[in-house]
């Protein structure tokens, strides 16, 4: 008895039990194109899940059920004084937000912080890394140390410093200052929308710049001294070595502090309401947030607000991670 095999069956058989390609010796690729991963990648790789993997699922079943949480109530039209009112409005809620001229203006102010307060910090702790950098032996402990000294403060002590510094009846700005154009005694800080959004930033911008400089100086310290000093014999100005030798190895530490930054900006809420409470035009998102759902007791917009702002948190992410398009394996010195 024979059987017959469909024209084309075995080239599916065959093609279901090909082997994987062997890898190029010379490109380090499979002859698909794929690349192939070394023995220390996968090693490291394996480790990093095993080390990481525990806390992961920590903050996964802990941010999890939030953000569904959220995301369910976002769906309701919900007031915590009428819970019985509780009624399924679909995407109301958020044509409501997003039709309403208060929450673009939140969204301008966060957006002007976040960017501001970002660049900033990445010149100046740029440049405190490079002080730390090229300080001797001797003193790169004290330096560190006393940089991150703004950074262990508590943001609202940090904040409630500064309002005190800068209020019109106790603070002190103004009578050190009367010397710079503009500032007087009388000079109400927190009574403008300009005033009030340079003192917050100011604040953000002492307190976590610490943060920046120590993850540029990983970077500074990642670039190979080689380079640098082939790029000095060659006649490369200072310059020129930063452009083309120094930033393109920091381009990894770049990223993470961007990132790391942008979303810790993005998020602000201690100075803000320390400060002026959202007053003269200062209202950022997480603000926004908490006077709708704590202080109206608005749970379903309040909550659409707070979806939207993780979206939003999303959207950095993605756009830092195309922005910078890190190779974080050639950065280790993977192949």
């Amino acid at each position: 008895m024979t059987t017959s095999i469909p024209p084309g069956a075995g080239a599916d058989a065959r093609s279901r039990t090909t082997p994987e390609p062997d890898p190029d010796p010379g490109t380090g690729t499979t002859r698909r194109g794929r690349p192939r991963l070394s023995d220390r990648a996968r090693d490291e790789a394996r480790l990093g899940w095993w080390l990481a993997g525990p806390a992961f699922v920590v903050m996964v079943a802990v941010t999890i059920y939030p953000i569904l949480q959220a995301f369910y109530d976002s769906l309701f039209s919900y007031r915590l004084t009428a819970p019985d009112e509780r009624a399924f409005n679909g995407g109301e809620n958020y044509v409501v937000v997003l039709s309403d001229p208060v929450w673009w203006q939140a969204f301008a102010v966060t957006a002007l912080i976040t960017v501001v307060t970002v660049l900033v910090e990445l010149v100046l702790g740029f440049l405190l890394a490079l002080v730390m950098h090229r300080a001797i032996q001797r003193l790169r402990g004290v330096l560190r140390t006393a940089i991150l000294v703004p950074y262990g403060i508590i943001t609202v002590v940090s904040a409630f410093a500064w309002f005190y510094a800068f209020d019109i009846s106790s603070g002190f700005v103004n009578h050190w200052f009367d010397w710079v154009p503009g500032v007087d005694p009388d000079l109400n800080w927190f009574a403008h929308q300009g005033t009030s959004l340079a003192v917050i930033m100011a604040s953000e911008i002492w307190k976590t710049t610490p943060f920046i400089s120590l993850l540029l100086l990983a970077g500074l310290s990642q670039v190979p001294g080689e380079l640098e000093e082939a790029a000095e014999v060659d006649g490369a100005t200072w310059a020129q070595r930063l452009q083309r030798v120094v930033l393109p190895n920091m381009k990894a530490a770049i990223m993470v502090a961007v990132l790391f930054r942008a979303l810790d900006a993005f998020r602000i809420f201690d100075n803000v309401f320390i400060m002026t409470n959202g007053a003269n035009g200062t209202t950022v998102l997480s603000l926004l947030a908490y006077r709708t759902s704590i202080g109206r007791l608005e749970i379903g917009l309040g909550s659409a607000i707070s979806v939207l702002l993780f979206f939003c948190v999303i959207g950095i992410c993605f756009i830092a991670i195309k922005l910078f398009k890190v190779d974080l394996a050639s950065a280790r010195g993977e192949g």
